[in-house]
């Protein structure tokens, strides 16, 4: 049963995703009382920054000001630079699942390919030329990462440090002011349909730091 007066959740997939791949994680989050709302973004033709002001502009077209996230990959970064760009909306409340926020080893490393730059878009372009976003204070951020090393590192970037998801390595996702939520035996996009990932996720959400 959902619960009325709990703050809405927006789930924000990553690059090369559609909203539908976040309805697992939603459906179980639902579970748990919380009501959820999966957005979906362009993640090649948009600049992170665009995209950002359209994840902005959605909140406010259905009144969600006061609003928990959680987010995938390089959904983490959109929020983040939603959350700078965006002071109107609040946010108490930011789960980061396998976001890249200090850097991108194999995003760095599929740019040197042929046609590399096109397949990352120009959020990731924007992202890694630019400064990191300093995380807004009250907004309670915790990180889930994963451990299971099998995904895209295994044909661009065998050299990824680890430990890592497939994807992301853990040294890339630290961010100021942040918690390790859980760091799980998950790869990079297992961590969707993960239910040990979305009962972390539903304790945080419901108790903030102490969770």
């Amino acid at each position: 049963m959902i619960d009325p007066a709990a703050s809405p959740v927006i789930l924000v997939h990553g690059l090369w995703m559609h909203g539908l791949v976040m309805l697992p994680l939603a459906r179980r989050l639902r579970r748990e009382g919380f009501a959820t709302h999966c957005w979906s973004y362009p993640t090649l033709r948009r600049s992170l920054s665009d995209n950002a002001d359209a994840l902005a502009r959605f909140c406010r077209e259905r009144s969600l000001h006061e609003i928990r996230i959680v987010a995938h990959s390089m959904g983490g970064l959109v929020a983040l630079r939603m959350l700078e760009r965006h002071a109107d909306i609040a946010c108490t409340r930011l789960v980061l699942l396998g976001t890249p926020y200090l850097d991108s080893h194999a995003a760095r490393r599929l740019a040197r390919w042929p046609g590399g730059s096109l397949l990352l878009g120009r959020g990731i372009a924007e992202w890694l030329a630019s400064p990191r976003p300093k995380p807004r204070a009250g907004c309670d951020i915790a990180l889930v990462t994963g451990t299971r090393a099998l995904g895209l590192a295994a044909l661009v970037a065998r050299d990824l440090p680890p430990p890592h998801d497939g994807v992301v390595s853990l040294a890339e996702t630290p961010v100021p002011g942040a918690h390790e939520l859980a760091r799980l035996p998950v790869t990079h996009s297992g961590m969707l349909v993960s239910r040990a990932v979305a009962a972390r996720c539903a304790a945080f959400l419901r108790g903030g730091r102490a969770a």
